[in-house]
């Protein structure tokens, strides 16, 4: 090829005062607010929020039962906004714990108040993302979607200066194509990560300060379904969760149905990935679950209509890292701000893109730039966020150590606890133990999972259901799922744990493909990849790491 490196355009920079990276809950509540204390103080702050997905909200995927507690800090009068997606209250709630065939019902007066669902709302949170974004650009907040921050800029001091998107028209091969564009860098007083769960920059920014505080961060892999069912069977606001079947003792989890909308129905399961059965595909679990008849019946005669999978923060209180830096902080799923048992986190996305911004202005008007933002620690920990996470800071472990039955019973007695005794409860804060990679056991000690074949109707095959999820990305890139060690798959994970990405991967994108001669070739699909970010996570070798392919790559959720 002539071109060289020398012969392409230099990159351009920009200069604001504060770069958010992730348009999601945190990083829209952040930018949301920074100008409105702009306003009050009548500046002229410049706020840019860089988003990889096509257009806000098409990498969002929850539940999702949001507790508006956040929205109301933010947004007083939102529920008064008629444009607000948000509009089915909560008005059943529903525990079961699952077996084959039957189900058992837990009564809820003797759990915590904290997993009481009335007063919160029901709905798709990337319709209520993309409606927060339009509340953001009326501010004045400049929103680029479609451009994936892919690099950290560090100023002369080592503080965190912003970031740059990826260059565009990049071939497989690395040589710039004819639509080649380079990145932007975007450079800022101070720096906000709001990437969610296992965020590909956040990874190396808790590496490079060194901000882990030695607990491993926990994760689980959220499935989700969205169905349009009958309407003699849809009962707005009714919230049903579950546990149980078919996951055994040892491997933890959980699902839920929620009723919202238009005849909606969402459907979904989570499973914890410190699980140690390498044989074991939450995906398949997932389609397993539905033909339980609580969820069969609900959905019969439905249609699924989207489709979608995310990793899930699960260490909570003690796996929460240094949350600043010189230059920025880590605000929302990407500092894990998930409150597990509820199975709620935009709340504390929310209320911590709040705190980080009121921590911004308040360095800002004291002349200060790219230092540490340390009040916002104190902010956090002190809080809504801190108070959320402390109470139930032991469920994790707990339900890790003893199983799902013995663990959830204990669990439930030390939330009561931290309820009586709000962020004291017994005095003690269990550590997690390992990480979800290390947690991975060999074959030897498994037999082989027989899943059933789908049916096409209630259950589905993985790449039928991708395509339901609008995954696309430009064929001819840099592969974005890097093997550290291209060796490791077939001589390490094969032959040790049956290479287990073929089965935690929810999209099909790793495959083992046994040539002419019984040679086996190991080969990525990265088309099909949803952006879940499992793969990072869960190897066990941990030779996988995910980065960001070329901006609005990736899933286009619509109503998830």
């Amino acid at each position: 090829m002539a071109d060289t490196t020398e012969d392409l355009p230099e990159r351009e920079a920009m200069e604001f005062d504060v770069v958010i990276v992730g348009a999601g809950p945190a990083g829209l509540a952040a930018a949301i607010r920074l100008r409105q204390l702009a306003e009050e103080k009548g500046s002229d702050l410049t706020v840019v929020v860089l988003e990889k997905g096509s257009e806000v909200g098409a990498h969002i995927l929850s539940g999702a039962v949001v507790d508006p507690s956040g929205l109301d800090r933010l947004l007083p009068g939102w529920r008064d906004a008629e444009d607000c997606p948000l509009q089915t209250k909560v008005t059943k709630d529903r525990f079961y714990y699952l077996r084959r065939k039957g189900k058992f019902v837990l009564p809820n007066f003797p759990l915590p108040p904290l997993m009481n669902n009335h007063g919160n709302y029901v709905g798709s949170l990337g319709d209520l993302t993309r409606w927060l974004g339009e509340k953001a650009e009326s501010l004045g907040v400049e929103i680029y979607p479609g451009f994936a921050a892919s690099e950290i800029l560090f100023d002369e001091r080592g503080a965190v200066a912003g970031v740059a998107t990826g260059d565009m028209g990049v071939a497989a091969d690395g040589a710039p194509k004819d639509s080649y564009t380079p990145g932007i860098e975007l450079r800022g007083k101070y720096t906000l990560f709001a990437e969610g769960a296992r965020g590909s920059l956040s990874k190396r920014i808790i590496r490079h300060f060194d901000l882990d505080r030695g607990e491993p961060q926990k994760f689980g892999i959220g499935l989700k379904e969205l169905w349009e069912i009958d309407p003699e069977k849809h009962n707005p606001g009714y919230v049903q969760h579950s546990f149980g079947w078919p996951l055994d003792n040892s491997t933890g989890g959980g699902s839920f149905l929620y009723h919202y909308g238009e005849n909606l129905v969402a459907v979904g399961f989570v499973v914890h990935l410190n699980y140690g059965n390498p044989y074991l595909s939450p995906y398949d679990e997932f389609q397993r679950f539905k033909t339980h008849p609580v969820v069969a019946q609900v959905l019969d005669g439905g249609r699924r209509i989207s489709y979608g999978a995310r990793a899930i923060t699960e260490g909570g209180w003690q796996s929460m890292p240094k949350l600043a830096f010189p230059g920025g902080c880590l605000i929302g799923c990407a500092a894990g701000f998930v409150n597990l048992p509820r199975i709620k986190g935009s709340h504390n996305a929310i209320h911590s893109g709040i705190e980080a911004a009121e921590t911004v202005i308040e360095s800002l008007d004291q002349g200060h730039s790219r230092d540490e933002l340390a009040g916002y620690e104190s902010r956090i920990r002190k809080g809504p966020v801190g108070k959320d996470l402390k109470t139930v800071r032991n469920v994790k472990p707990l339900w890790s150590n003893f199983g799902t039955l013995i663990g959830f019973g204990l669990a439930g007695i030390d939330m009561w606890a931290n309820t009586i005794l709000p962020r004291v409860g017994f005095g003690f804060t269990l550590r997690h133990r390992k990480s979800d990679a290390a947690a991975t056991n060999r074959t030897d000690l498994y037999s082989p999972i027989d899943y059933p074949r789908p049916d096409g109707k209630l259950t589905f095959d993985k790449l039928t259901n991708v395509s339901f999820s609008a995954t696309n990305h430009e064929e001819d890139q840099p592969v974005h799922l890097i093997l550290d060690d291209p060796s490791i798959p077939l001589d390490v994970n094969l032959p040790l744990y049956a290479e287990p990405a073929q089965r935690y991967c929810p999209a099909g994108v790793y495959e083992v493909i046994r040539e002419e001669g019984g040679a086996a070739r190991f080969q990525i699909n990265a088309q099909n990849c949803v952006h879940c970010k499992t793969c990072d996570i869960k190897d066990p070798s941990q030779n996988i790491t995910w980065v960001c392919p070329e901006g609005g790559g990736g899933p286009n959720y619509s109503g998830m």
